[in-house]
This record gives C-alpha cells, sequence and structure tokens, in this order.
C-alpha cells in the first residue's frame, strides 16, 4: 500500500510518545543522573503506522529506511508538530542490517539506510530535532535482528558517535531476568561514558512483570522512562486496561515518577485484540484490523502478552484458523508474532501450551 497521504498518518500516530505519571513531590527519589527528561519526552515513533515493513520495492513510501524518516521529520516541523514540543523522531527495530560490521558494531540495512545513520541524524538535527533509535538487551531484537548482549559498550558508543539523543531498549531474546537487568543497568552506564546526552528508554519492568514485580526504585536510577504494560491500540477497551492497571499498581508507580525518570504506557494503534480462554490451557486470539481503506497491513505483538500473559509461558504452539487454517509453529514467550491483516480483517488464532501438548498433537 503507498502512503498516499503521510501527513494524515502522522498526525494520528502522533501522541505523547512517552506520556507519563507525574509526581513532583518525591523528595529522596534517586534519578537517572544525565540530566535528561526533565518532562515527559515526546516526539513519534515508527512503529504504529509502518511495523517491520521490509519491502521498498513493492511499498517504497511506507517502508522502514531513510527516506521514511526523511520525510516525516519534514512533516513534524511543516505541521507544527515540532512548535507544539514533539522533538523526538525515533526508529524503532527493523533498521539494522541482518550481521554487524567485520568490527562488531551495528550498521543500518543499506539498501535501506543508504548513506547511515549518521547523515540521517545529521539531516533530523537540521530541522530543529532530535533522533531517537532502536536496539535490544538480549541475543536478538524482537524482529531477529542483532541484539546487543556481549555489546553494550560498543552499541552505546556507536550511537553516540552517529549523533543518536535517544535509545529505545527492548527486552526480548534474554536468557534470565538476571542477565535482563543487568544488560538494562550496564547499557546505562555504558551511555552515561560516552559523554553525549541520550536518552535512555527501557522495557525492563515489562518484562519482569510476568515473573516477579518489578523494583522501580532500582529501575529509575538507570532508567529516564520505563514500560509497564503490553502494546496498546486505539480502542476504549485498550485504554482502560492500561487504565485498571495503572489504578491497581499505583501506590508502586505513581510516586516514583518526575522529571528525569518517567512511566511510559506505550503508544496507540489501530487493531484490537481479543482473547478467551478454552479448555485445556489454550486460548483463542483475535486480531482485528479496524482501519477501513488501504492494503494489508501487518501487525507484530509479543507473544508474552498474549492470554494474559500465561497462554505462552514459557512456550505454546499457534495455529492460525482464520482466514487460513494453518499450523504456524512453536513460539517462545520472548518472541514476537506477526500477521498480516486486512482492512476492517481479522485474523483468528489458538493457542496452546506446550505443557498440554505431545507429539502426537503435532502431526
Amino acid at each position: 500500500m503507498r502512503l498516499r497521504n503521510p501527513g494524515l498518518h502522522l498526525g494520528c500516530a502522533l501522541a505523547l510518545r512517552f506520556l507519563a505519571l507525574i509526581s513532583w513531590d518525591i523528595p529522596g527519589a534517586r534519578a537517572l543522573d544525565n540530566g535528561l527528561a526533565r518532562t515527559p519526552t515526546m516526539g513519534w515513533l515508527h512503529w504504529e503506522r509502518f511495523m517491520c515493513n521490509l519491502d521498498c520495492q513493492e511499498e517504497p513510501d511506507s517502508c522502514i529506511s531513510e527516506k521514511l524518516f526523511m520525510e516525516m521529520a519534514e512533516l513534524m516541523v511543516s505541521d507544527g508538530w515540532k512548535d507544539a514540543g514533539y522533538e523526538y523522531l525515533c526508529i524503532d527495530d527493523c533498521w539494522m542490517a541482518p550481521q554487524r560490521d567485520l568490527e562488531g558494531r551495528l550498521q543500518a540495512d543499506p539498501q535501506r539506510f543508504p548513506h547511515g545513520i549518521r547523515q540521517l541524524a545529521n539531516y533530523v538535527h537540521s530541522k530543529g530535532l532530535k533522533l531517537g533509535i532502536y536496539a535490544d538487551v538480549g541475543n536478538k531484537t524482537c524482529a531477529g535482528f542483532p541484539g546487543s548482549f556481549g555489546y553494550y559498550d560498543i552499541d552505546a558508543q556507536t550511537f553516540a558517535d552517529w549523533g543518536v539523543d535517544l535509545l529505545k531498549f527492548d527486552g526480548c531474546y534474554c536468557d534470565s531476568l538476571e542477565k535482563l537487568a543487568d544488560g538494562y543497568k550496564h547499557m546505562s552506564l555504558a551511555l552515561n561514558r560516552t559523554g553525549r546526552s541520550i536518552v535512555y528508554s527501557c522495557e525492563w519492568p515489562l518484562y519482569m512483570w510476568p515473573f516477579q514485580k518489578p523494583n522501580y526504585t532500582e529501575i529509575r536510577q538507570y532508567c529516564n522512562h520505563w514500560r509497564n504494560f503490553a502494546d496498546i491500540d486505539d480502542s476504549w477497551k485498550s485504554i482502560k486496561s492500561i487504565l485498571d492497571w495503572t489504578s491497581f499498581n499505583q501506590e508502586r508507580i505513581v510516586d516514583v515518577a518526575g522529571p528525569g525518570g518517567w512511566n511510559d504506557p506505550d503508544m496507540g494503534d489501530n487493531f484490537e485484540v481479543w482473547e478467551r480462554p478454552l479448555s485445556d490451557l489454550a486460548w483463542a486470539v483475535a486480531v482485528i484490523n479496524r482501519q477501513e481503506i488501504g492494503g494489508p497491513r501487518s501487525y507484530t505483538i509479543a507473544v508474552a502478552s498474549l492470554g494474559k500473559g500465561v497462554a505462552c509461558n514459557p512456550a505454546c504452539f499457534i495455529t492460525q484458523l482464520l482466514p487460513v487454517n494453518r499450523k504456524l509453529g512453536f513460539y517462545e514467550w520472548t518472541s514476537r508474532l506477526r500477521s498480516h491483516i486486512n482492512p476492517t480483517g481479522t485474523v483468528l488464532l489458538r493457542l496452546e501450551s506446550t505443557v498440554q501438548m505431545s507429539i502426537k498433537d503435532l502431526l
């Protein structure tokens, strides 16, 4: 699908991406000491509208490329978003080449980002904006590109050398909670050692909640904002679920937020996810594309968020029932599921816990 009116999509996608739960009166609360995010970070992130679209041949106007981000930088200025305080233009997953370079550094995909991130950052800065980028604490990003595990110092310096202003650090493909916590701490310190001002956006508590309650006092010492809950979609049910979660956990999360460190409720989307438990630890999941025009859109969701966080813990077998019945295979709790859905269409899935399955079930 061609993006015929990018300004329209920008207006829909621009939101308080890192809108926070604010508590200004927090004497004694210790924040990440980098002098950044004194107010909640505002900007645009590509994932809501463009997901992990790598097909620049068929969809040159909506694939993840330097062309897309240069156009969005222009729109953020010309449409008045910059003047309203939206200053960060953020790249999410799928910008990388499949492998690191010979010196172990991350590199942008050479076909989609032929001039590299450094030149893109220069262009974004020339518009009076700041550039955000994405990486992952584990062995791979959520979309399967190179992760930062074992490369935290190299990656932090690479981002600084490129002129990056914000890092969104995801939590996929991490082997243990200990490695997850150590990785987030290591990257925080590595970013500070570069000497460049880089806002640090963590997904740390999101990946801890299924196993144990996060220590927000500790998280605040290392992160400028932190993700708490699953992906939002553009429905009142989704917004209410986050409000309900926030209300239930307010004593734990509200007081720790303030200048330098904020709760992150994620961004909106045009998809809706419905779930219903079945027998034998199985779940039915329907993903609905609420967009009414255009072509098919890809939708990626964290498997960990499905079935109230238990359907695929530690793993599950997923079968697509509609629109075509086919076996999608095994998915680990840390992986992500991608579907292509037509406008107003629905993909219906059956998730079966591997605890209840046998080899016979899969034949």
